[in-house]
């Protein structure tokens, strides 16, 4: 396991080997672990994907990211409490999807 942390809304979720691994194959992503973090403890949106409602997308901007101004995006996984990180990388819009929590 790489790290567990609490969310914003108290879910318990882990990022493993496997899932970061995957999330490198986005190069914008190296050395990115503490911002993946921060956007899970304090995001400024968290929506439900609209393709599966116990996978939920947390949002934080950053004026500088290794490719310009830009949100971090953090889907997870959600199940009884817990989850786990399916993907992170930049994005420059906040996708479609019900609104779970705004900051």
């Amino acid at each position: 396991m790489i790290f567990q942390i609490t969310t914003k809304l108290d879910k318990l979720v882990t990022l493993d080997e496997r899932r970061y691994e995957h999330i490198l194959d986005h190069v914008e992503m190296k050395n990115q672990i503490e911002r993946i973090k921060e956007t899970l403890r304090e995001p400024e949106e968290i929506r439900e994907s609209i393709y599966d409602n116990s996978v939920w997308l947390f949002y934080k901007f950053y004026s500088k990211t290794p490719v310009t101004k830009k949100y971090m995006l953090v889907v997870v996984k959600v199940l009884n409490n817990k989850g786990f990180i399916i993907t992170a990388f930049y994005t420059d819009e906040i996708k479609k999807g019900e609104l779970v929590w705004k900051s």
